[in-house]
Parts: C-alpha cells; sequence; structure tokens
C-alpha cells in the first residue's frame, strides 16, 4: 500500500505519518540542487570519473534523485555510469511522484520514466534502468539500518534527506550514521539541512570532518562533511587482487548467462569476447523458441522467490529496451495456477510476466557496444600466463586472450573447470506446436504455469504457434528428442489446461496426427536449485569468474546474474540485497565436490 501524501497545500506536501513536509519552503527542487548537488561538489566532483555513486536516505517524492538525474544529462563530463541507492521505508504512489514533479517543467520527462517502472513495491531491494542502464536507481525498501546493514558498495557522495530528527529519530540516530559511514571511501562528501547538535556529533565520531555553511532561506544554516577518519577505512573490494583493473574479458559461451555478463561488462568499458563452440549464438539450451518471465511465488516469499522476483524485473526491463513487443516478446500476464492440495491460494495473477523469445535477448545483448562475439571457438582449456587469460581449443591452439575470463558455458563449464565445482545436468524437453488460431474455445487467452507451462500463442515467420514445457531428466545429457517425454508433457497439461490438452492429444505421439515438434537441450543445475556466481578457485590463479547453474531459470535470473557479477567486478551497488547475493556466491560450502572415497 503506497504512502499517503497530504496535498491541502499543493506547493508544500506533508507526510501525514510524520506530519512533516516533503521539502523545503524555498521548493524540492531548489534544495536538491543548492543543499544536496551543490553540497557534494556535484557535477563538478563527477567529472570525467568512469562511475559515481550517491547513497540517499529517504527518497521520499523523489526530488534528489530526479534532480541528480537531471545534472548528469547536462553535463558533458558526466560519468559513464550514475548508481543512486536511496532507502525509503515508506514509498508514496506513482501519482503523487508525478504530482509533485508537475511544479518543475525540467524535471517532468524524468519523472514520467521514473513513473513507468514504478509500482506497489515489497520489502527489499529494487533496480530500475534508466538511459539505456547508463542511469540506475537502486530503492531499498524497508528499515534504514536494516536496508543498510545488506549494502555492500563505496558511495561517493552521500544525501542525509529523511524527516526532522524530532520527527523521525531512527533516521537521524548514530547507528544509522555509522551504516552510512561504513559504506563510504576515504574523501566521500556528504550533505544534509539540518544542523542538528546530536547530527553533528555523531558524524565527527563516524569520521567525517563536518562544518556548517550558509542555509537555504529561511534556514540560516546547513551542514556539509568530508568522510576522514582517523584511522584507516576498510578497504570495499571483496576481491583485492582479482579488482576492476581490468580492460578486458574473455566470456565463454554464448547462451543467455554468456550474453549477459558481456553487456552487463561492456556497458562499464570492458572489452569483451565472448567465444562458443557454434557458429552462431545462442546454440544450446537458449535457443528455446520461447520461455516464460514469470517470479516464483511461496508462501513463505522463499530465497528463490525474491530472486526470481528481481530477476524477472532486471530482464524485463533490458528486453522493452532492445526488443521489438508483439514479435519478440508480450507481456501478457501469466496466470499461475497451484496444483497442490490445501494450497492457500488456488491461482495467482503475475502482472508483469509473459514470453519471450531468448535467441533474440541473446543476439540483442551481444550486439552491445564493446562486445565481439567469435564463434566456431571450443575452448578446452583456460591456462594464465603472467596477467592474461588464454583461452586454449582441442589442439592448445590459443583461441583468444584476455585479463580475466567468465566461463558461462551451462553444463560444459563442469569440465571447463575441471569439476572445481558441483554442476549437475538438467535436460529438459519442449512440445510445441501450430496453433489453430480460429480454436478459441479451447486455449487459454494468456500463459498458464504451474506444473509445467503452457504458452498459447507466439507469433513465428510460419505462422502462430504454441509451446508446452517442460521435461525434467537430473543427470541426463542426451539431447535427443524422446516420445516418451512429449507424453509426460501432456500429462503434465491434462492436469494444467484439461480441454487445451484434449484439443491437442491428436498432435502427440500415438494420436491420429502425431505431428508435435520438440526442442531438446542440456542445462546446469546446483545441487540447491541456486545459481553459481562469482570467482573459482584456480590454484590461487585470480581472474578465473563464473556464472551458471541457472536450470529453468535461465530467462529470469541471467540479465540479474550479470548485473550482479559486474557490480562485484567493480565494487558498485548491487541489483539485490547483500544476502540475497550471497546466496548465490560460487564459494558456498553445498558446490565443494565431495573427495572420492578410498
Amino acid at each position: 500500500m503506497a504512502e499517503a501524501v497530504d496535498w491541502q497545500d499543493p506547493a508544500a506536501p506533508r507526510s501525514t505519518r510524520f506530519n512533516d513536509r516533503y521539502g523545503s519552503c524555498a521548493g524540492a527542487l531548489t534544495q536538491a540542487r543548492q543543499v544536496f548537488l551543490q553540497g557534494c561538489g556535484l557535477p563538478q566532483a563527477w567529472s570525467d570519473q568512469p562511475r559515481w555513486t550517491v547513497l540517499e536516505t529517504g527518497f521520499g517524492l523523489g526530488a534528489n534523485f530526479l534532480s541528480t538525474w537531471q545534472a548528469w544529462v547536462d553535463d558533458p563530463q558526466r560519468p559513464a555510469l550514475l548508481h543512486f541507492v536511496s532507502v525509503e521505508a515508506h514509498p508514496v504512489s506513482a501519482a503523487d511522484l508525478l504530482r509533485s514533479a508537475t511544479a518543475y517543467p525540467e524535471l517532468l520527462p524524468l519523472a514520467r520514466q521514473l513513473c513507468e517502472l514504478w509500482q506497489d513495491w515489497t520489502p527489499g531491494w529494487h533496480r530500475l534502468r534508466f538511459a539505456q542502464g547508463r542511469v540506475l536507481l537502486t530503492l531499498c525498501v524497508g528499515d534504514v539500518k536494516a536496508m543498510l546493514r545488506q549494502a555492500n558498495f563505496s558511495a561517493d557522495a552521500v544525501f542525509l534527506d529523511g524527516f526532522s530528527p524530532q520527527r523521525n529519530p531512527d533516521m537521524w540516530d548514530a547507528y544509522t550514521l555509522k551504516a552510512v559511514a561504513r559504506l563510504c571511501r576515504r574523501g566521500t562528501r556528504l550533505a544534509t539541512w539540518t544542523v542538528a547538535r546530536e547530527v553533528r556529533d555523531s558524524l565527527t565520531q563516524c569520521g567525517f570532518l563536518v562544518q556548517m555553511v550558509a542555509g537555504l532561506p529561511p534556514k540560516r544554516d546547513r551542514l556539509e562533511a568530508s568522510f576522514e577518519p582517523a584511522w584507516e577505512p576498510r578497504k570495499r573490494v571483496r576481491n583485492e587482487q582479482d579488482h576492476c583493473a581490468t580492460k578486458s574479458c574473455l566470456v565463454i559461451g554464448a547462451g543467455l548467462a554468456g550474453a549477459a555478463v558481456a553487456a552487463s561488462l561492456a556497458r562499464r568499458g570492458c572489452q569483451v569476447t565472448v567465444l562458443d563452440a557454434a557458429a552462431d549464438p545462442a546454440a544450446g539450451a537458449s535457443g528455446l523458441p520461447a520461455g516464460l518471465v514469470v517470479p516464483h511465488v511461496s508462501s513463505d516469499d522463499s530465497l528463490l522467490s525474491r530472486l526470481c522476483r528481481a530477476g524477472a524485473q532486471a530482464t524485463w526491463q533490458q528486453v522493452q529496451e532492445l526488443l521489438r513487443e508483439g514479435e519478440d516478446y508480450a507481456l501478457t500476464g501469466v496466470r499461475e495456477r497451484c496444483l497442490d492440495e490445501g494450497a492457500v491460494a488456488p491461482e495467482h495473477w503475475h502482472t508483469r510476466a509473459g514470453w519471450l523469445k531468448p535467441a533474440q535477448l541473446v543476439r540483442a545483448l551481444l550486439a552491445q557496444p564493446g562486445v565481439r562475439f567469435q564463434g566456431q571457438s571450443d575452448v578446452q582449456d583456460l591456462r594464465r600466463q603472467g596477467d592474461v587469460w588464454q583461452a586454449l581449443d582441442e589442439a592448445g591452439q590459443v583461441l583468444a586472450q584476455a585479463n580475466r575470463v567468465v566461463v558461462c558455458a551451462g553444463f560444459a563449464s563442469h569440465a571447463l573447470l575441471q569439476q572445481a565445482l558441483a554442476l549437475q545436468a538438467l535436460r529438459g524437453q519442449l512440445s510445441w506446436g501450430w496453433r489453430d488460431t480460429a480454436d478459441t474455445a479451447n486455449f487459454p487467452e494468456t500463459p498458464v504455469n504451474g506444473r509445467g507451462n503452457f504458452i498459447p500463442q507466439v507469433p513465428t515467420a510460419q505462422g502462430m504457434a504454441w509451446y508446452l514445457g517442460s521435461s525434467f531428466a537430473r543427470d541426463d545429457t542426451d539431447a535427443r528428442p524422446k516420445d516418451a517425454d512429449h507424453l509426460a508433457n501432456l500429462a503434465r497439461l491434462q492436469s494444467l489446461l484439461p480441454e487445451t490438452a484434449q484439443a491437442l492429444a491428436g498432435q502427440f505421439p500415438g494420436g491420429a496426427l502425431a505431428n508435435v515438434q520438440s526442442f531438446c537441450a542440456v542445462r546446469c543445475s546446483s545441487p540447491d536449485r541456486l545459481p553459481v556466481l562469482g570467482p573459482v578457485d584456480a590454484a590461487g590463479q585470480p581472474g578465473l569468474w563464473v556464472s551458471t547453474a541457472m536450470g529453468a531459470r535461465g530467462l529470469t535470473l541471467a540479465v540479474l546474474c550479470g548485473e550482479l557479477l559486474a557490480a562485484q567486478w567493480f565494487d558498485e551497488p548491487a541489483p539485490l540485497e547483500d544476502k540475497l547475493a550471497q546466496a548465490m556466491f560460487s564459494g558456498r560450502r553445498i558446490l565443494q565436490p565431495r573427495p572420492a572415497k578410498a
């Protein structure tokens, strides 16, 4: 439920919860520019920087974010990438965001873009992409201390902009400011409108050099500060020996996982070469004709549910930027049917869900500037020579080399990494056929998900097609179609949609028509069914990473994993909270192979 805003005075909207104004008497835009941007030396401070990260406490009506974004747009010396991380316990509605921005015509176009992605946010982290992924808003919904504990990045500037310390003391207490200081590097600048003594004292104790400067009337003073602690701050880089000085990278595998990693790294200035044994991209499991991008639902909102929710959001934002609606994808909505006995909710409607042609997304990601695809390059070994990693073919010839390697080769990653991780083959077979568009009585209007899934209509060059999937066979690497799997898919459809199953039964093996088509491929899974992302211990040799084991959820999770890997490399804000990121870490105990028995 969106936070209520009191608009009795249109020029001074107020929070009904805290009985306080959302902005200064001088106006939210003036406050954003003179107190926060100017107070942190912006835009001058970010000139010619590759990336810049702003941390804000209190998103409110979004004036600081919109003003920072506008300053970035207007600055020819802007950083290539702008991160804006904002903590907000009580998000307002999109309508209130837009109403607030109407007072500032220069911000209105940006506000409209923000409102297009805005929704009723659930607790946790939410990543919103703008300007082709070069402006990233990470909205952290929840208690400020809890959200900051889940953050793991270095801020370049800090905006302290909660409601007044008297109205909302938790936002300003010593524990909150200590959590803010943990995310600062030496030299990080901080700005706020309050000059409360307890805030000044706490900032000083946390290592900030604080000064009062002329305020924005009617306030006489405001605060500017710089993080210059007497002690040496803990370094934020998680992999010190493997940090982001690299400018070149090899990605092994041109499926969804590899293409997503390549695009995320290229956006940050890396020169990426993507190697694949096939002549064209998406030759493996990512060549699926069509699949669903849909969140996972659980009664306890499990870790997988939260990951899939973040992943679906990340995927749809890139899909809408890169692909053609109606041809490559459709946000149709998806009906979730729970067939378990005693289920609390037998059906659930996913609004932001639909079908997608994954190969089209792979090609669009690989077409991004800075990415080069190199087909017919069957990598059989990886070798480190000095500071360079080399990808070798079966004859030992060097196919390509770079400072770093990310292995995204599905189950082939198992052999390429010399079984350093416990990965499992997951064979899947999709059944599909041509749709009789005149038959509307037996087909659902939108895709249905449950035990298996059914997509009723997807346009192709030969006509309209339906898709039914998919089988799951663990430890099976045989990618040849099997009649038994077609029949298993039909059995799932009979539980999911009995009328549709009856209408299509004749197209399956044993039927009168028996002309069902198939797509079969081998995917990769981990023992705990979660993706595997992070560095691989290669006998103490840094620079070898992996992004794989997304199982049947590659469409939902690949883009998210690509952004998370890039965040780890460049010490940027992650697209999701640290607890969820660590759940996919390649070093988790469950992934270590068991020693062979004597």
